[in-house]
This record gives C-alpha cells, sequence and structure tokens, in this order.
C-alpha cells in the first residue's frame, strides 16, 4: 500500500508566516506513519513548501526528517497549493491522528 502525508500541520506545527525553518514535529503523529513504514507500507511525504514562491525547500525539509527520524520512502516537493482537497481516497489528518484505534499491523485497517 502506497500513503502520502504531508508535511506542515501534519507531522509538524508551522508558524503562520511559513517560517519553515521554525516548524516544531508533532512526535505522535510521526511515531504513528513510522508505524506504517515499519508494518511495509511506501510512505511517501508531499509538501507544497515552495510551490508559491518558487523557493526549494528540499534540504531543510530533509535535514528536518532525518533529525524528526521520520521515516519514509521518498519526499516529493512541488505540492498544488489549494483551499480544499476533495478525494475519495483522502483521510482529514485530525481525524487519523486522532480517532484511529486499530493497529496498523492489521494491514487491511490502517484507520
Amino acid at each position: 500500500m502506497v500513503i502520502y502525508v504531508d508535511i506542515d500541520e501534519t507531522i509538524c506545527n508551522t508558524p503562520k508566516d511559513r517560517d519553515y525553518s521554525k516548524s516544531k514535529p508533532i512526535r505522535d503523529n510521526i511515531e504513528k506513519v513510522n508505524d506504517l513504514f515499519d508494518f511495509g507500507y511506501t510512505i511517501v511525504y508531499w509538501t507544497a513548501r515552495g510551490s508559491g514562491s518558487g523557493k526549494d525547500y528540499s534540504k531543510l525539509t530533509e535535514r528536518q526528517l532525518k533529525k524528526w527520524k521520520v521515516k519514509y520512502t521518498e519526499l516529493k516537493l512541488g505540492k498544488p497549493m489549494y483551499d480544499l482537497f476533495i478525494c475519495d481516497k483522502a483521510i482529514n489528518s485530525v481525524d487519523f491522528f486522532t480517532n484511529r484505534s486499530r493497529s496498523p499491523a492489521r494491514r487491511h485497517e490502517i484507520y
């Protein structure tokens, strides 16, 4: 199973001014996604960092993920900027991280 995960406000809190260097990790959320990686899921972090400004945040983001001990298969930048994402396969991050009662070991029941 391939799972795409956002970064800002999903595994870290980032200031409103989008100074990504000041992002703070959300340890519990990182741990939950790391568990999925450990159980064999493909984890792709997909971020809009730099999508609006054109600035390359790849090195900063890679350093942060390493520092925060984030496990992943791939990092992708270039996620489009949007106000609302409607998708039949999407799970709201708040719902996923606060209401998940099933163990990721049960591969067919990740949320």
